[in-house]
């Protein structure tokens, strides 16, 4: 039996199709919409701001520290979740895994414990309150 040797270059030949594919496909997006939409130009749309909004004040404003200590929270509580699914979709063969019925529960619940402690932090200090914040956002 014998048997034809390709060359290894041959084996990227799907990859590149796929890649001309796509390439070809944004291409064929960006053309169409140039082609088939709107060129009206006017006051309005050659503006600085299309958003409708006036151009007032300074640029460089200044963002509260909340907006960014509310993005830092997203992703802690986010994270949480993501330590959380893996150990539900487990918890029924925790036993057999650890030896002990209740290491996972109670492993979880400290877990929460410490993530209810980081919350009820940042309430006492008030971060979760908009509503005094006197920054201009």
């Amino acid at each position: 039996m014998q048997t034809s040797a390709t060359p290894y270059i041959w084996q990227y030949v799907p990859l590149a199709l796929q890649i001309l594919v796509a390439i070809g496909m944004a291409g064929g997006m960006v053309a169409g919409s140039y082609f088939i939409g709107k060129h009206k130009r006017n006051k309005v749309k050659l503006g600085a701001y299309e958003c409708g909004m006036d151009p007032v004040g300074d640029a460089r404003g200044r963002f509260s520290v909340r907006f960014y200590m509310v993005a830092m929270l997203f992703i802690l509580f986010d994270v949480e979740a993501v330590f959380m699914l893996p150990w539900a979709v487990i918890f029924r063969r925790l036993p057999a895994i650890t030896g002990s019925r209740y290491f996972g529960f109670w492993e979880m619940l400290v877990y929460l414990g410490f993530v209810a402690v980081g919350l009820f932090y940042v309430w006492k200090k008030g971060i979760l309150n908009w509503s005094n914040d006197k920054a201009d956002l």
